[in-house]
């Protein structure tokens, strides 16, 4: 028990109690990640570089391309730099991407300790562990595959460091730091940039003394932070060709820092100082009342802090951890995603602000939580010495002790109170991810290939981010895009084949689940292919109007009464047909070389409401024969949702609807 009243052992049982804590957050929360679809862009990077790979090269072009990778004539590569991934990696070689972010954890709480005590003295550093732990903005973003926090850590072990070197005149913590800055510029070059300027301004401050030993120490923090500089350019002429362009200006060039037009993927809006101010205040009036400890308590107990370091008089190595409250703000002032993370500004519940916090601001937390700890060590001394000088001495240990439970329930509720929130949103998505992969744990697919819908464009992984390639695309299973099918057909001969769709709108962060399918998908080859349809008509339908299309000729025919459905198509090099019971006349259209043939059978109540079924029939024409693939099935009660969100899903359809499709080739 004595050694647990040392500070250094307090601390670090805080660091790893704190990196358990995140590594089961991480699991029991995110185990199908966040609504922030950049952690499979991360998770991709960090496998392909286990197998000591920057580029992808897909099999098949443009059913392949994950979210936020770049195309090049060497390949795909992330627009995000590699130090996350590679930190994430680690994890992988230790037992699971998640361990990772557990050691991220315990170092950060490890970094945030060493960062305050050199500061301020050991009891404060302990006390800053512990608040930022029960900072919401910490343990959210520290439980998910993001860079925000990883670059915290980096950024620490730079502060802790220099800090140590600045008091000791170590030249190896001095070269220390110079390593984790250098890192940290590499992760994330401008949240390194404004959370090193007042350590920086220190050092130069430092050497006006020209002390040999000072400009020894200085000098191998700045070559050693360098490095980590000229590895970045390094890694951008690797990948964008150019020293100066880093991959994310690569993928999208107006999408950095400035004022004026920003765009990124066909988005734009024009970012001024006006809009950049009221975003910046909303998120930082967020970070104050939500995101800190205890939220506004743990605002006011820094404020306090502050106020206690003033009146006893800053030092130069208080003001350089104290100047991060000016540089991370100021800074984020002069970046638009500052603006976009909000979503709508008259929507306190729109954007990922809601779900991962401002996390633009993650290092923020660091001179907060450390003034935090002097304004909660300065209050309770003056608590203490209170009660001392009000009550009788045989009270004082009871009234303490009273005291510090009331203190104790009062803070610890505010705090459950803070990280509650983000946590119960966030687990709210997660129950909606759950039942959209369901399909996925209850079926094993090992040697197959399963074609995915495309909701927010031509990606992977945005936003199904678990259905993730292996680097190789030689995995138990293999992910593609729904363009293209018989390309990757061609490429994966010997697998099987399936399609995953779902009916409803694919937005989880506001609680609305999908119905999930994953259909079986057959590949038939011949002189023809007859693709047979069966479906039901409910009784209250008094016909059937069919439309075939293949995109650009049409045919009509209408089918009266409410016996079930039993139509065939044929298709051969030449045409499309439509064949079955109530069909009358020839129903045909051309079959395209490569393309897809539609039927859309209306059924009709009568008063011009029913519902549509759409039979989407992949073909190709290849060598004097046909291919066909099982087409995509679904049941429209609405036309908004027709074409991606309405998937036929066995059993789950009211009046008894029911479909089923087979195929067979001619030879």
């Amino acid at each position: 028990m004595n050694r647990l009243r040392r500070p250094r052992v307090q601390a670090a049982v805080v660091a790893l109690l704190g990196g358990a804590l995140v590594f089961a957050v991480s699991h029991l929360v995110f185990p199908y990640h966040t609504s922030n679809h950049d952690e499979a862009v991360y998770l991709q990077q960090a496998a392909m570089l286990l197998e000591g790979r920057l580029f992808l090269q897909p099999p098949v072009d443009g059913v392949f391309r994950p979210w936020f990778f770049v195309e090049s004539e060497r390949g795909l590569y992330s627009k995000y730099t590699p130090v996350p991934a590679a930190m994430f990696a680690a994890g992988k070689l230790l037992g699971g991407y998640r361990v990772a972010l557990g050691l991220v954890a315990t170092g950060v709480l490890a970094g945030t300790y060493h960062t305050v005590r050199e500061a301020f003295d050991q009891r404060t550093g302990v006390v800053a562990s512990v608040l930022m732990l029960a900072s919401p903005l910490f343990l959210v973003d520290a439980s998910v595959f993001l860079s925000y926090v990883p670059t915290t850590f980096w950024n620490l072990g730079f502060a802790a460091s220099y800090l140590h070197a600045d008091r000791t005149g170590s030249r190896r913590t001095g070269a220390l730091a110079g390593v984790c800055v250098g890192i940290a510029f590499f992760a994330r070059p401008f949240t390194a940039v404004l959370f090193a300027t007042p350590f920086i301004l220190h050092a130069l401050w430092s050497l006006r003394s020209l002390d040999r030993t000072v400009v020894e120490r200085v000098g191998l923090t700045a070559v050693f932070g360098l490095g980590g500089v000229l590895l970045a350019l390094g890694y951008n002429t690797l990948t964008t060709g150019d020293p100066l362009v880093f991959p994310y200006q690569a993928f999208a060039p107006n999408d950095g820092l400035g004022f004026g037009e920003r765009s990124i993927l066909g988005y734009s809006r024009e970012f001024t100082p006006a809009l950049s101010i009221t975003a910046n205040v909303e998120l930082l009036w967020k970070f104050a009342t939500q995101w800190v400890v205890a939220g506004p308590l743990g605002t006011l107990a820094a404020a306090i802090g502050v106020a206690v370091a003033r009146r006893r008089g800053f030092d130069a190595r208080q003001l350089a951890l104290a100047g991060a409250f000016l540089t991370v703000p100021l800074g984020n002032l002069y970046f638009w995603g500052t603006v976009n993370m909000l979503g709508a500004l008259s929507d306190p519940t729109d954007g990922l602000v809601r779900f991962l916090g401002p996390y633009y601001h993650v290092d923020l937390l660091v001179p907060t939580v450390a003034f935090g700890a002097v304004g909660v060590l300065w209050t309770a001394d003056r608590v203490r010495t209170a009660v001392e000088g009000g009550v009788s001495e045989d009270r004082v240990r009871p009234a303490l002790a009273a005291l510090t439970l009331v203190c104790a329930a009062v803070g610890g509720g505010a705090a459950a109170v803070a990280l509650g929130e983000p946590i119960q949103d966030n687990y709210t998505v997660t129950q909606q991810y759950e039942q959209a992969y369901d399909p996925f744990e209850e079926r094993a697919l090992s040697n197959s290939v399963v074609f995915l819908p495309t909701p927010y464009g031509d990606w992977l992984n945005h936003p199904f981010q678990p259905l993730r390639n292996d680097p190789g695309f030689d995995g138990d299973t293999v992910y593609a895009m729904q363009d293209r099918q018989f390309d990757v057909v061609e490429s994966y001969p010997d697998r099987q084949y399936y399609r995953y769709g779902y009916r409803g709108e694919w937005i989880p962060y506001l609680g609305q689940p999908v119905e999930p399918t994953l259909q079986r998908v057959r590949h038939a080859e011949g002189e023809s292919v007859t693709t047979r349809v069966d479906a039901t008509v409910p009784d209250q339908a008094l016909l059937t109007s069919i439309r075939l299309t293949n995109g650009e000729q049409n045919a009509y025919t209408t089918i009266s009464g409410t016996e079930p459905l039993d139509l065939g198509l044929v298709t051969d090099g030449n045409s499309t047909r439509l064949r079955g019971t109530g069909v009358n006349g020839t129903v045909a259209v051309p079959t395209p070389e490569r393309g897809t043939v539609t039927m859309i059978a209306f059924v009709d109540y009568g008063t011009g409401s029913g519902f549509k079924y759409r039979v989407v029939l992949p073909v190709d024409q290849h060598n004097g024969t046909v291919q066909a693939l099982t087409p995509r099935l679904e049941v429209c009660w609405s036309e908004r949702r027709c074409g991606g969100q309405a998937a036929y899903v066995p059993g789950s359809h009211r009046y008894g609807i029911e479909m089923n499709v087979t195929l067979e080739a001619t030879a």
